[in-house]
Order: structure tokens, then sequence, then C-alpha cells
């Protein structure tokens, strides 16, 4: 079957999220294997997002942040629209920043730098 560019990003965005896999991608939109991943890598690049991590250390790391986000649910259904929007913004910076390899430390003085982006 074929699938327009709009549909095959749709699938690579699946695999790429993790709602489903290559293999389930093959099987629901009858292609192969090897497209899915295809689907999965033209999403990949479209969007400019870093390859999946394989492994162990990417499972602690969703683990990590479902205990987080749960903890967090009380406190975040306590606050008013303006403290969310702010958590929000926040949230996108420190985001920001791990993608370029660093995190800010207290009042901002202090950076560290992730010693993989480092030489």
């Amino acid at each position: 079957m074929k699938y327009t560019q709009e549909e095959r990003l749709d699938i690579g965005r699946q695999i790429y999220s993790g709602e489903i896999t290559k293999y389930q991608a093959a099987e629901i939109y009858d292609i192969s294997i090897d497209t899915a991943k295809h689907y999965s890598r033209l999403y990949r690049e479209e969007n400019g997002l870093p390859p999946k991590r394989r492994g162990k250390a990417s499972m602690d790391f969703v683990a990590v942040d479902k205990i987080q986000t749960k903890n967090n649910l009380e406190a975040y259904e306590s606050m008013s629209k303006e403290e969310l929007i702010q958590e929000l913004i926040k949230a996108r910076i420190v985001e920001a920043r791990l993608k370029k390899g660093y995190e800010v430390k207290g009042d901002g003085t202090v950076i560290q730098y992730d010693s993989k982006n480092t030489k």
C-alpha cells in the first residue's frame, strides 16, 4: 500500500515515540520492517530529533520520569494557571539546555556540562 508523506511521518512518529514498535507498524500498516525503520528515520530527520537510545539506560530514564511525574502531579493540580505556565516555561528551558549538553544549577552561576559533549 502506498502512503503519503504525511502518513509516513505519522507512522514514523508513532514508532519514534514508542506508541508502537517497528514490528507492530509493519503488521498494522502492511509494510516491511525495513520500511517501518525508514519511516521512523524520516520522521526523526524531518523534526531534527536525535536517534533513539537503546538498552537499559533509556528504560531507567523512563522509569525515573514516571516517578517524578507521579510525585509532581499533586503539586501541579494545586497550582494556578499562571504558576502552571511558569513551570512549563522552566521545563522547556531546561529541556533546551539539556539538548545542548549543559544544565544550570542554583541561581544560574554554575553551569554543569555533560561529559559526553565535552572534549
